[in-house]
This record gives C-alpha cells, sequence and structure tokens, in this order.
C-alpha cells in the first residue's frame, strides 16, 4: 500500500471513529502523517470576504479547501468526508457568543453555510518530532498553549482581529532548527512569527494561555511562536457575526492528505 493509500486508510478510519463517538477529545497523534485542519464554517454572505480575510493573512488561515454553499462535503480532503459529523467538538457562536460546543451539526446546519478548511500546526510538528525536536505539551499530554497577541490581522470586509499564536518553548539550538524544518510548510502556518520576548507581541504571562494549557519553560529554553489556527475564533469575537460554527481547540478535521504532501522541498 502506497503511503497516499494509508492516508485514505487512516483518515477514513478515525473520522469514523469519531462519528461512532469514540473520539471526544484532542486529534493530535491520531492517523499519523494525515493532514489534520482548523475549521470555520460561515454564511454564504459572509463567505467572500473571510476568504479575502484568509487570503490576506495565509499565516494563521492557510486555505486548504473551500465547500460550495449547503455542502458538508470537501472531497479534496476526503471522499468520504463530512463537515457536520467529522469533528470531536465544535463551537457555535450567535454574534460573537459561544452558545454550544455539540459533537455534530444536525442541528444547526443551514443551506447557506461554506466550509473552510485551515491548515492545522499539528502537521508541522510531526516534522519537528521526526527531527528529534521535544515539543513540550506533547510531553505533558496537553493541548499547545495559545495566546492572543497585540499584532493585527490584515483586515478585510468585516473581518479584523488579533492574530493567536501557539508557543513551543525550544532550546535555542532547536529553535532554529524548527525555523528551517517549519519553513517547509507554509500551507499550515510555515515559520515562527516572533521568538522570545512575549511581551514585545502583547503577551503578559506565559502561564495563562488564551486558550489551551500552560507548559513550562526552562531557563535555558525560548518561547517560540507560530501563527495560530485559532485566530478566526479572536477574530469571531471582534466581528460578532450573527452566525458561525467553528472547530473546539485541538479537535481538529483529519483529512486524507499526506503532511509530505504540503511540503514545499
Amino acid at each position: 500500500m502506497s503511503a497516499i493509500e494509508q492516508g485514505v486508510a487512516a483518515g477514513r478510519h478515525e473520522r469514523q471513529r469519531i462519528r461512532n463517538g469514540q473520539v471526544r477529545g484532542n486529534t493530535a497523534g491520531l492517523a499519523p502523517g494525515n493532514v489534520q485542519a482548523n475549521l470555520v464554517v460561515l454564511p454564504r454572505a459572509l463567505a467572500h470576504d473571510f476568504l479575502r480575510f484568509a487570503q490576506a493573512n495565509p499565516k494563521p488561515c492557510p486555505v486548504l479547501a473551500v465547500s460550495e454553499a449547503g455542502d458538508p462535503r470537501l472531497p479534496g480532503l476526503g471522499a468520504d468526508l463530512d463537515l457536520r459529523t467529522d469533528l470531536p467538538r465544535y463551537r457555535v457562536w450567535r454574534d460573537g457568543e459561544l452558545v454550544d460546543e455539540p459533537e455534530d451539526l444536525f442541528a444547526v446546519w443551514r443551506d447557506d453555510l461554506v466550509g473552510f478548511a485551515l491548515g492545522c500546526s499539528f502537521s508541522f510538528e510531526e516534522a519537528l518530532v521526526e527531527d528529534g525536536i521535544e515539543l513540550r505539551h506533547i510531553t505533558c499530554g496537553s493541548n499547545v498553549p495559545m495566546y492572543r497577541t497585540s499584532i493585527a490581522c490584515a483586515a478585510a470586509g468585516p473581518f479584523h482581529g488579533p492574530l493567536v499564536v501557539s508557543m513551543r518553548p525550544l532550546k535555542p539550538r532547536d529553535a532554529i532548527r524548527a525555523v528551517q524544518i517549519t519553513s517547509r510548510f507554509p500551507s499550515v502556518h510555515g515559520a515562527p512569527v516572533h521568538i522570545g520576548l512575549p511581551a514585545m507581541i502583547g503577551i503578559k504571562d506565559l502561564a495563562k494561555p488564551d486558550y489551551g494549557d500552560a507548559v513550562p519553560v526552562g531557563p535555558d529554553e525560548l518561547p517560540v511562536f507560530w501563527a495560530c489556527g485559532v485566530t478566526p475564533q479572536a477574530v469571531i469575537a471582534e466581528v460578532r457575526p450573527e452566525f458561525c460554527i467553528t472547530h473546539a481547540p485541538g479537535s481538529m478535521l483529519i483529512t486524507d492528505l499526506r503532511n509530505t504532501q504540503l511540503a514545499s522541498l
């Protein structure tokens, strides 16, 4: 079986387990080698402006696929894939407020909804681990810490708001190598946006992430920050659209694509 065929089989297997209720939390480590994606679902009236926003902010919002209005499928990411059932947990937003975290979307799905699958850092994390770089949140068995920053995203239509970053503490040597490795993956956030000195991007306390879980940072380590696919959720809180759906942090869409297919070199 080829690597691509293995990816299709692994993606289908994990999505079926999610549909059956066997997975309800973090998807990190599931279907190793497969691309996982962040999810944003918006009414068609806002979809064009959100696509322009994503194109203007490719590091936090790298677009992997866009659905047709009302169609929950993304066949380019998986023949059987269904946006209504294939994430362990969703977030439903009304007027910018989180109102529900359902396990499927049948009760709220509408004919005018457009789904966006955005690249996820789980893809480049695999490449870092394969190179022998320790990732603290994996060691701790927790979700990666994520922070709202003072960096403004480029606005498009009504969409504007702060950049959200994920943080991984690394020794200087590993930080340099991580820049080299993740630069090969522009469709899943690419290279870091900031290294060290968190106050310079508006982060007051690394022990108090806005999303995810805090992890220890050693005295010989630098906090390394990557643009994060949770950015749209911070933007939603700013823009307050009348209706929106996202993934719950850490609960991703598992696709059939292989991470190696996204590498630029």
